[in-house]
């Protein structure tokens, strides 16, 4: 499961998110990747979020008209695309994972040889195909968990059977197969 989370060193509630998500990813091990989006529409209120990227902004906004909501906040988090909560609750993570893992599977599949990568399956529609860098855990000196330190789209794709060659990676790269209009995520890989 991919969650995703929308965070920023000027909001208060975000270091109870980032315990929580790294509690989360800890206990569920190779299931649940937690990857961090800073954002800096809080800048105003003391120091500037370095880590934030304009990309950040947009991935939120997508999110926000998906799920109908009245605009940005933080620590809001992303449970595979399908449901959302504020990433500082822990009861409230819980049940939106639990909603997520609920949804019907999608016939998509990933397979890694080397740096090639196979993708196959029937998504129902367009889909793009992410790369996201990010900080692992040896490099990552912040306190959020994997915090995005990129991200571009490798393409779009309406199913069938795709080869691609994955771009080098510095420290942590997941590749996201995600229906288009930030909808639900078909399937990840992690490829450090």
């Amino acid at each position: 499961m991919l969650v995703e989370l929308f965070a920023s060193k000027n909001c208060r509630a975000c270091p109870a998110a980032y315990k929580t998500l790294k509690a989360v990813e800890a206990e569920r091990g190779d299931t649940v990747m937690v990857l961090t989006w800073a954002v800096d529409y809080w800048d105003y209120l003391g120091s500037k979020e370095k880590m934030a990227l304009p990309e950040s902004k947009d991935r939120q906004r997508g999110y926000v008209e998906r799920f109908e909501l009245r605009g940005p906040y933080t620590p809001q988090s992303v449970y595979n695309g399908l449901t959302q909560a504020s990433g500082n609750k822990p009861a409230k993570v819980g049940a939106a994972m639990m909603q997520a893992e609920m949804a019907e599977p999608v016939n998509v599949s990933i397979e890694r040889n080397g740096q090639r990568v196979l993708l196959s399956g029937q998504p129902g529609g367009l889909s793009d195909i992410w790369w996201v860098s990010y900080l692992d855990a040896g490099d990552n000196t912040t306190k959020m968990p994997n915090p995005v330190t990129g991200v571009r789209q490798l393409g779009p794709w309406l199913g069938g059977k795709a080869e691609l060659t994955l771009p080098a990676c510095a420290s942590g790269c997941l590749l996201v197969v995600q229906e288009a209009g930030m909808g639900r995520v078909f399937a990840t890989l992690r490829a450090n």
